[in-house]
């Protein structure tokens, strides 16, 4: 495991509000570094992602979440750019840039506890 791949790991652990950005930022960073490690994430979004060339950029990320409720919504904007692969890093590279505002509703998982 290289170091890039272990930072985002040894942050310290956060409170809900923080954690619902968290994941975001982490999903973000394993696409921008090409760490493929959330199986779930990288099924649906990084094997398609991770063929081009992409940086992407957060903005604005605001939570509305009240504390021990199990829904959350969280909204931000984004910057992305998806190059071909191999071309991220030309001068002139041939791109497509977008740029979102989105909004995701959240539920909060438990683990569940079996009883003898």
């Amino acid at each position: 495991m290289d170091l890039l791949s272990i930072l985002p790991k040894l942050a310290p652990a956060v409170g809900d509000r923080e954690a619902i950005a968290d994941a975001m930022y982490r999903c973000l960073w394993g696409f921008n570094t090409a760490d493929a490690a959330l199986e779930e994430v990288k099924a649906q979004c990084f094997d398609p992602i991770s063929k081009m060339d992409t940086t992407q950029f957060l903005t604005n990320v605001h939570v509305n979440y009240v504390e021990r409720k199990p829904k959350a919504v969280r909204t931000r904007w984004g910057l992305t750019q998806h190059y071909a692969p191999g071309q991220g890093f030309r001068m002139v590279p041939s791109r497509s840039l977008w740029e979102a505002c989105t909004g995701v509703s959240l539920s909060k998982i438990t683990p569940m506890t079996v009883e003898d």
